[in-house]
């Protein structure tokens, strides 16, 4: 297990969204973001429903709400889920990192359809890239995704993050962008 300080933070709230811990009313909207051929377009395809809905009645959310850093995205005022924001560590054994010894932080990120080209993937993720800023010690963060995923680049690039570099990975190109943890950290106004 990864002894690298997490994000801890439970909830974090922008002007419309909470980041929060998953729920058992999210399971419905956990199995669109999984079968969604759209938002599964560039990794690697839908998952079979009756595959995702079996997951979910054996394990519930358990292994999502448990895990630091891992957010459902919902609606404030609604509470209705969104999407999903997950900052953890990559992995050593996966390819992409900027440090020798790997371990970097990496955002990742779905958003239903119902929620695409309303800027929330964006509020959502600079909510928990400034809060991570806040607590945890200045590092690089990653975020990996096709080439091919124009959208996902753009929203990136729009965060802050930079492209260093591709690699192969799951039968597709993958770029590998970073920025700097601190970049997000809030301005705190001078006297």
């Amino acid at each position: 297990m990864n002894a690298s300080p997490m994000l801890t933070a439970i909830e974090i709230a922008t002007e419309r969204l909470l980041l929060r811990r998953a729920r058992d009313a999210d399971i419905g909207g956990l199995v669109e973001l999984r079968t969604d051929p759209r938002v599964r377009a560039h990794l690697g395809g839908p998952r079979p429903r009756s595959v995702v809905e079996r997951y979910f009645r054996t394990h519930g959310v358990g292994a999502l709400a448990d895990r630091p850093g891992t957010y459902v995205i919902a609606d404030k005022e609604s509470d209705r889920l969104i999407g999903t924001l997950v900052l953890d560590r990559r992995s050593a054994d996966l390819p992409g990192h900027v440090t020798e010894e790997g371990e970097e932080l990496e955002l990742s990120y779905l958003v239903r359809r119902s929620g695409w080209g309303a800027g929330l993937a964006f509020e959502a993720a600079a909510a928990a890239l400034r809060a991570a800023a806040a607590e945890l010690p200045d590092q690089p963060v990653l975020v990996v995704t096709q080439t091919a995923n124009e959208r996902s680049l753009r929203l990136a690039t729009r965060l802050g993050f930079r492209p260093v570099g591709t690699f192969e990975a799951y039968d597709a190109e993958q770029a590998l962008c970073v920025a700097d943890l601190h970049s997000f950290k809030p301005v705190v106004p001078g006297p």
